[in-house]
């Protein structure tokens, strides 16, 4: 099939991996509307078309958390997404490294910060949450840390999981043990190109950090049951201020949609916040993602880099987010779903296909440089 679009690269994935991987990354928590709408609000976010302005020397380059970046966009930590194509982590990295952006590599992904680390030149970002065991937590810091990461981006928005009825409904989350290994197997047995690349020569098949906690031998049921018993509604700005103490790196609070909790972030000593509801994947209702940007760049945007996520299908996207306040942004699932698709390779073609479309809409906005970048671009009533 051609694949011009994001969308295409979704549907290249869907094709080619099992069932319950696939609405694992695709799904949703609730009825999904928070992830239908991430979409949506960005065709309301209006631009201006202008004309005749000789922008035709465009840059994308910029820094992004005193990183130089080939365009203000990173691959967003991505739960389990090494399992989209063999050792999947270390070929997005490769990508990401490629293509001169960073990558953030989830604390439940398939591979670990180690083997990611040594497979590319530069040290991935690491995402951690605040969890109930704490010496867990303490390990991966100093794992993240000796792997060479300068950059921590701390998820705080799952307190509590948000119910994801596509996994239950895939098998990868309701059943008895023997029920869910069954459906999996068939799942996998259906897509004999994933079954071969992945399930054969992508051993071994567990959640890199995690499998540190509960032995080389736990698989995907025991990950589950760890993520269950570890979630913490008690964690509050106390904890974010003992990892700040702790972490001597660059700190990022990611799961932030309201003004007054960026404002608490930036006074906890982090160096950004990436505004963001989780892909939808947690509270579902509400408000999107982009429709944050604003006020909370215009609140802490002098004293921390802004970031977001959460519905970004295009270059345009990303030029949007920056006309409202944004310093740059993440992709979550438009890399994963290429990862799915063609590996290493897809996910280089997703990325020059959002700096392909940055160009064109900067040329038509009149901008030459992301520092230009600004709500003046934006139509009146959307500012």
């Amino acid at each position: 099939m051609i694949l011009a679009d994001v969308g295409d690269y979704r549907e290249a994935a869907r094709r080619r991996l099992p069932r319950f991987l696939f609405d694992y990354i695709d799904g949703g928590a609730f009825a999904e509307t928070t992830l239908r709408a991430n979409v949506d609000a960005f065709a309301r976010v209006l631009l201006k078309q202008r004309v005749l302005t000789g922008a035709d020397q465009v840059s994308l380059a910029t820094t992004l958390l005193e990183r130089d970046v080939s365009m203000p966009v990173a691959l967003a930590p991505v739960g389990m997404a090494g399992l989209n194509a063999r050792r999947g982590e270390v070929q997005a990295a490769r990508a990401a490294e490629a293509k001169g952006v960073p990558f953030c590599l989830s604390t439940v992904a398939a591979c670990s910060i180690e083997e990611v680390g040594e497979a590319v030149q530069t040290a991935p970002w690491f995402q951690l949450y605040v969890i109930r065991d704490r010496g867990f937590m303490q390990t991966m810091l100093d794992r993240a840390r000796a792997a060479g990461s300068d950059t921590l981006f701390l998820t705080v928005d799952m307190p509590a999981p948000g119910p994801r009825y596509r996994d239950r409904r895939s098998g990868l989350a309701a059943g008895t043990p023997t029920q869910r290994q069954v459906s999996r197997f068939l799942q996998a047995a259906a897509r004999p190109g994933w079954a071969w690349d992945v399930g054969v020569n992508g051993r071994p098949h567990t959640i890199g950090h995690v499998s540190s906690a509960l032995g080389e031998a736990a698989g995907i049921d025991e990950y589950w049951a760890w993520m269950a018993r570890n979630f913490d509604a008690s964690v509050d700005w106390k904890d974010v201020e003992a990892i700040r103490t702790n972490w001597t790196g660059r700190l990022v609070i990611k799961g932030v949609l309201e003004v007054e909790d960026a404002r608490r972030a930036a006074d906890a000593g982090a160096d950004g916040v990436v505004v963001s509801n989780h892909g939808g994947r947690q509270l579902d209702g509400t408000r999107p993602s982009i429709t944050a940007v604003r006020p909370i760049a215009e609140a802490v945007g002098e004293r921390m880099t802004v970031l977001m996520d959460g519905g970004v299908r295009s270059g345009l996207d990303v030029l949007r987010a920056l006309a409202l306040g944004a310093d740059g942004v993440l992709i979550g699932r438009a890399w994963a779903w290429a990862l799915g698709a063609r590996g290493q390779k897809g996910v280089e073609e997703v990325l020059d296909l959002f700096a392909a479309e940055m160009r064109a809409a900067m040329v038509m906005t009149g901008v030459s440089s992301i520092d230009a970048i600004g709500s003046e671009l934006l139509v009146e009533g959307e500012r």
